[in-house]
């Protein structure tokens, strides 16, 4: 069956990678065919940084990555695709490019370098030209400039040498001293602490080695998607995976430029996109978006938190807050700890991001008389102010343009708090600052220079804080529920009831029919069966909480947060593995920032940690996979069909057809074992469902996508709040039942399926795909679930 190339049916992500080119990729087209995905969806495929293991480090936008096999191994894998049935779709990254390491490997970058602000490439990235006497600052030294001194080399060859690194000299410079050769250049060498507070150039959250591409600017993004449009063009791409465009200037504006581009570029149909938009639990996509939709990370939410047991996260939660006495702002409370470390973000890791926004306000304000006096501590403190009390990743106000309502009233809700709750500001003049703030923000002050870049760079530093004090520090200090803490989740409500779900479904099909859907990706910080293993705990928190308070290894754990989110992460996981185990929770630790960070490694303690970790209480946790194993078999198997036959377009990741278990990067980037022999048990009844579902899209696409309908089926009886269930079909005679099993133990508990509670089902037998078994309504749950806790029904 020809792929269709407007919409796919479900899509396979896979993570290219030096150890797994286009070529493996080829050879496994067959294999994933067989499975009944559409589309194959690739990382991205552009020239990365050397070694990279996944990609979004590009280096040259002109050509295809030559370590995957170039354009032509792209090519190959297209037409093998083709020919069994299948499209393409690719990761597009187009907020920033890698400061690699030669750094020649840039070559746009390496002209800026050595051509400094009249380069014909400095138009590409957002550097502050006005700092550092009109040079970039490169914090690339290991130490400071006056311990690293003796390190530099420059050679005839027009090249200053530093280990690895090589920058460019400026012509006319090469024999100088070095101490006026250094002060020549259009770069100032730095040690890499100065990133934190002197950077003048915009980069991806706090990563200096990744500069951010300013794509506003027609020529960059003609320069930078040449090639991904020429092969959508040609037909070897069918689709766009939009990577992190929150990042970028004007969000909306480069989502129609592209847009815009693509149907140039295919005459005129466009294809299937979507953004990797993280959204806040009630946020909505801004619907004027011309894409599809997202990559899926509110249906992982929304899914995850079906299984959540609300009475067993609340009494969970007491035994984590009584275990670890982490103080409310240290993990013991969501809201506290998600404030403290939002303030502390903005004020380290973000304070060069902050500095010039304060520069660019304090420019705004000397050209206006009526906000002349606002002085630059006031400014920044407004901005920290109104930048750690938004909800949702940004704004997307653009300067001279009415702003949206709900941007209006967030950023009105965020200034009247900052108002009435910051000792900072003494006097009531002094909190005109906030309101100045806020205007500038939403894009009131003006259009000029500016003010477009100050409304731009406030929304960018948002999402900027957002990611990193929510997703990469809170997430690791409040801790009772790990599974909950996962990219596009809410650790502070994780539960989603069954009416929560179905409304849900009901507006995407509704609002955004072709979205994407997600359980696994590259960037969750646990696959979806670890974070089932892990939900499993609030059906039965009064065991875990015995556990742990009764383990006694040794040595000791270095501090109780540390031990509760160990033995979670291991019950995960589900293997004695300390080689996973150890890089996995030495991640958290640095990122949670409480007692070592990634700059400030407090090395007694990370010896500790891996010491507590490698003598881990393994028998006693294999002796708790008794009370864990059947919910999240459960678990596993209710979240895989779920994502399968809901509204949008279902990814699964690498392997996840299977039973897959990883922890955060780099566990889950390993290269795929696709086609592997299926294992028995859990693996062998996650590839019947996966198979069954796959397929069952495919050819009835008419049930599931765009102009499709979606009916909840409510269960009657003692246990039917156990069961969730729905009907897909195009509102004919035919049509696909998805039913599901939730919160297991706790009806295994009360007595399991009463013979009362049965599922009404529209007329006429129905068969399951799983079992082979026809039913007809209304069914007994007891009997249609008693051989798997979900069932795949089709009209027969």
């Amino acid at each position: 069956m020809t792929a269709d190339r407007i919409v796919p049916t479900a899509t396979y992500r896979l993570q290219l990678q030096p150890g797994f080119p286009f070529a493996a990729a080829e050879r496994a087209v067959p294999y994933l065919a067989s499975l009944g995905v559409s589309h194959l969806h690739l990382s991205p495929v552009l020239e990365a940084r050397p070694g990279s293991s996944h990609g979004y480090d590009i280096v040259d936008h002109t050509a295809v990555r030559a370590e995957l096999g170039g354009e032509r191994g792209l090519r190959a894998l297209a037409r093998t695709a083709r020919a069994h049935g299948l499209g393409l779709i690719a990761d597009l990254v187009p907020n920033h490019m890698a400061v690699p390491v030669p750094e020649r490997l840039n070559g746009p970058l390496w002209e800026v370098l050595r051509d400094g602000p009249e380069s014909r490439y400095a138009r590409w990235f957002d550097i502050d030209w006005a700092e550092h006497g009109r040079k970039v600052l490169l914090p690339v030294l290991g130490g400071p400039l006056g311990d690293e001194w003796e390190r530099l080399r420059p050679g005839d060859d027009g090249v200053l040498r530093y280990y690895d690194h090589a920058f460019p000299l400026r012509p006319g410079t090469e024999r100088l001293p070095l101490p006026e050769l250094l002060d020549a250049q259009w770069y100032r060498l730095g040690w890499w602490r100065l990133a934190r507070t002197e950077l003048n150039y915009r980069r991806f959250f706090t990563i200096s080695e990744l500069i951010a591409v300013r794509v506003e600017d027609p020529e960059v993004f003609d320069a930078t998607h040449g090639t991904l449009l020429g092969l959508l063009r040609d037909g070897v791409l069918d689709g766009l995976r939009v990577d992190h465009p929150d990042g970028l200037a004007d969000p909306g504006g480069y989502l129609r430029t592209l847009d815009e581009a693509v149907r140039a570029a295919t005459g005129g149909e466009g294809r299937w996109t979507v953004v990797e938009k993280i959204l806040a639990r009630d946020e909505p996509l801004p619907a004027h978006w011309p894409v599809a939709g997202t990559t899926g990370y509110d249906a992982l939410h929304h899914i995850d938190g079906l299984f959540v047991d609300p009475d067993g996260l609340e009494k969970l939660t007491a035994a984590y807050r009584s275990f670890t006495a982490a103080p409310p702002d240290r993990g013991g409370d969501w809201a506290a700890t998600v404030r403290r470390a939002a303030e502390h973000v903005v004020t380290h890791e973000l304070a060069a991001e902050v500095e010039r926004l304060t520069r660019t306000a304090s420019r705004i304000c000397a050209t206006s008389p009526p906000l002349r006096d606002h002085a630059p501590w006031a400014l920044r403190t407004a901005i920290r102010a109104l930048l750690v009390r938004l909800p949702v990743y940004r704004p997307y106000a653009t300067a001279g343009a009415p702003a949206a309502a709900a941007d209006e009233a967030m950023l009105h809700r965020a200034a009247e708090d900052a108002r009435t709750d910051f000792p900072a500001f003494a006097v009531e003049a002094e909190r005109r600052a906030v309101d100045t703030i806020r205007e500038a923000a939403l894009g009131r002050l003006g259009d000029g220079p500016d003010h477009r870049d100050f409304c731009a760079r406030f929304a960018q530093t948002a999402a900027a804080l957002r990611a990193k004090s929510v997703e990469d520090t809170a997430f690791y200090r409040y801790t009772p529920l790990l599974s909950a803490a996962e990219v596009g989740g809410d650790p502070g409500h994780p539960v989603v009831s069954p009416e929560e779900f179905h409304a849900f479904a009901a507006r995407l099909l509704r609002d955004w029919p072709a979205t994407g859907t997600v359980l696994s990706t590259h960037d969750t910080k646990r696959s979806a069966d670890v974070r089932a293993r892990i939900a499993a705990l609030t059906e039965t928190p009064a065991r875990w909480g015995r556990l742990l308070a009764d383990l006694t290894p040794q040595p000791e754990a270095p501090d109780p947060q540390l031990a509760w989110t160990a033995w979670q992460t291991a019950l995960g996981l589900g293997t004695a593995d300390a080689e996973r185990l150890v890089p996995a929770v030495l991640k958290a630790v640095r990122e949670a920032g409480l007692h070592t960070t990634w700059t400030e490694q407090n090395g007694a303690y990370e010896d500790a940690v891996t010491a507590f970790l490698e003598s881990g209480p393994w028998a006693a946790l294999d002796a708790f996979e008794t009370e864990i194993a059947a919910p999240a078999r459960v678990n596993t198997l209710g979240a895989a069909l779920l994502h399968l036959t809901m509204p949008g377009v279902p990814d699964l990741y690498t392997d996840t057809e299977r039973a897959y278990r990883a922890l955060v990067d780099p566990d889950n980037r390993r290269p795929p074992t696709l086609g592997a022999p299926a294992a028995d048990g859990l693996s062998a009844e996650k590839l019947l469902l996966t198979r069954a579902a796959l397929r069952l899209r495919r050819d009835h696409p008419e049930w599931f996508g765009p102009g499709s309908a979606y009916t909840p089926l409510i269960a009657a009886g003692p246990a039917a709040a156990h069961c969730l269930a729905f009907l897909r079909t195009d509102g004919t005679k035919g049509g696909a039942i998805t039913v599901t099993t939730r919160l297991s133990r706790r009806l295994a508990e009360s007595g399991g399926w009463d013979p009362r509670t049965r599922l009404p089902l529209p007329p006429g037998p129905w068969r399951d795909l799983l079992t082979d078994r026809t039913t007809e309504g209304p069914a007994p749950l007891g009997d249609l679930l008693d051989r798997l806790p979900v069932a795949l029904l089709v009209r027969t």
